[in-house]
């Protein structure tokens, strides 16, 4: 009989789940990922005509930060960006020969040019910008249909750093000059494979001027008298918590493993 393995079965950003929305336990396959943690967990895709087990769900990522620790939904995280970086890494970049899975390591290798691609993370600044004492600035983006305002964030450039980024998003988005740039913490985000880096700001100088067809609302509000926020375990709720409540952004208790 084969050995059973928790396994992450992903169907597009949906997670494979029994009603108590715990991990199922099934059969290991040649072509499923193994994590290098010493656990017997693995992941795999569900296939298109693959009929879902009885008793199990298909449930949203997103859903499940709301219900899970940080600990599994890193995991989770972490499952379905090797997935995706596996299923687009089948051919070299360098002389598009089908490459080979690496057997030790995180890696896919041309057995013609022995090119290896390993896995890439976009990384991704977050800002929780204060006024005062008082006040915090929040953003609706443009294509959110809820009232939900969050934060100012966006892509790091090529040759610039994490710092320049803080600026030059800000005041592209919002039209706004800032300073005192502190890192805060950082979190993993598999939309599709960014690393998500928080930092806090203070307003420095400008009045608010929207980039539109990125924001279609910013203010600086009172934090007694805040809209509609993130939900509860991304890392925007934790960036806001921080400044009105002043809950700590990282869990800095967590042991490695």
């Amino acid at each position: 009989m084969s050995e059973l393995s928790l396994a992450y079965i992903f169907h597009q950003h949906q997670l494979l789940v029994d009603e108590n929305f715990q991990l199922p336990q099934v059969e290991r396959l040649a072509s499923d990922l193994h994590f290098n943690t010493g656990d017997q967990v693995v992941a795999r895709d569900l296939l298109e005509d693959e009929p879902i087990p009885q008793g199990l769900q298909l449930v949203p990522i997103r859903q499940l930060l709301t219900l899970w620790d940080t600990r599994q939904f890193e995991h989770a995280s972490r499952a379905i960006q090797l997935l995706e970086w596996r299923k687009n890494h089948k051919f070299c970049s360098h002389c598009g020969h089908r490459t080979e899975a690496h057997p030790t390591e995180y890696a896919m290798i041309c057995p013609a040019c022995r090119y290896h691609q390993y896995p890439r993370v976009q990384p991704c600044v977050i800002t929780v910008i204060t006024r005062g004492d008082d006040e915090i600035l929040l953003a609706k983006n443009a294509k959110n249909k809820s009232n939900m305002y969050g934060l100012i964030a966006g892509f790091v450039e090529v040759g610039e750093t994490l710092e320049e980024a803080v600026r030059r998003e800000t005041f592209e988005e919002v039209g706004l000059k800032v300073k005192n740039v502190q890192y805060l913490a950082s979190q993993p985000w598999p939309f599709p494979s960014n690393l998500m880096l928080a930092f806090r700001a203070e307003y420095a100088s400008g009045e608010i001027k929207l980039q539109e067809e990125e924001i279609s609302d910013a203010q600086f509000f009172k934090l007694d008298q805040l809209p509609e926020i993130p939900f509860k375990g991304s890392i925007a709720y934790a960036m806001i918590k921080h400044i009105t409540e002043g809950h700590p952004v990282a869990d800095d208790t967590r042991e490695w493993l």
